[in-house]
């Protein structure tokens, strides 16, 4: 008498999930968070494209206006100083990279308590941005701000920073880079801890040391680090609405204002409700977060190509 098979029967096709199991098993994973990517962010980039022809309430009827939130742009001076706050904001911004780079090498060191030294260069950035703009606006302020004191000591006059339409934007972007700066060390260090060591013995051999070290064989290896750091520096730089709205509110005058404030005041604020226009105002500032975050991708791209 025969014995019953046990067992897959030989010959006989796999299933369509064990086929193709490791090429489905990624995509399983990632469905989850690709579907909230788009519901909670490409579909409101859309939405708020859409809503920038409508001129809306956000709570009545949407009138089709079509581009005339965009053609009054173009003749609305505190959108071209919000504009040019936002583009100075950028250029100020980026400094976070090299400054956190040049701190995270010397922190990566072996040497007694660099444990607490590296706390006290991170404790900027887990503290809130309303704190931060708070302790500046103290560090800031006319007769007992240490920095109004020190400077009435060298040059005989204070100068309340923010009250001077001159100084107000730069004094908002010093307190921002506090933050940003501890952030992009700790990008630094985590790609430091990567880098190869036989290349730097190598380069050792060689002759190499100080800059030419650095920016021949540490730099290099450090470009996954960089795009991270530039990338979110650029975000943070044109999201800056928290240390403005807490510091100034905009003023004097408006002169502080940037683009994410200034959609603020249009869309949501008791000067507005003008959803439409405010809209406008936010893709104009996505299309600029666009341009440099894809400049920079683009040229690691071709470094990458050419290597």
């Amino acid at each position: 008498m025969t014995a019953p098979i046990s067992g897959p029967i030989s010959g006989a096709k796999p299933s369509g999930w064990k086929a193709n199991q490791r090429k489905l098993a990624p995509w399983l994973f990632l469905t989850p968070g690709v579907l909230m990517f788009m519901v909670y962010v490409i579909m409101p980039i859309f939405q708020s494209m859409w809503i920038s022809f409508y001129d809306w309430d956000g709570l009545g009827a949407k009138t089709w206006i079509g581009i005339a939130n965009y053609v009054e742009l173009i003749d609305d001076e505190a959108f071209y100083t919000s504009f040019k706050n936002n583009i100075l904001w950028l250029l100020l911004y980026m400094l976070a990279v090299p400054a956190g780079l040049m701190i995270a090498i010397f922190l990566n060191q072996t040497i007694r308590g660099m444990r607490f030294y590296k706390s006290l260069f991170f404790f900027p950035f887990v503290i809130s941005q309303v704190v931060v703009g708070l302790m500046f606006s103290w560090f800031y302020a006319p007769n007992f701000g240490l920095l109004y004191n020190l400077i009435e000591w060298l040059t005989g006059s204070g100068i309340a920073i923010l009250a001077d339409e001159r100084y107000v934007t730069y004094g908002i972007i010093a307190a921002g880079l506090w933050p940003q700066i501890a952030y992009v060390m700790i990008l630094y260090l985590t790609g430091l801890n990567n880098v190869a060591p036989d290349q730097i013995e190598a380069a050792r051999l060689d002759g190499a040391k100080g800059w030419k070290m650095l920016w021949y064989v540490i730099i290099p290896q450090l470009r996954p680090a960089t795009f991270i750091a530039v990338v979110v520096t650029v975000i943070g730089a044109l999201r800056s609405f928290d240390l403005v709205s807490v510091m100034t509110d905009g003023g004097p005058y408006g002169s502080s204002r940037v683009l994410s404030f200034y959609m603020y005041e249009k869309a949501l604020s008791e000067y507005g409700f003008r959803m439409g226009y405010g809209a406008a105002i936010a893709v104009v500032l996505f299309a600029i977060m666009m341009v440099f975050i894809s400049g920079f991708i683009w040229k690691m791209w071709r470094d990458e190509t050419e290597r």
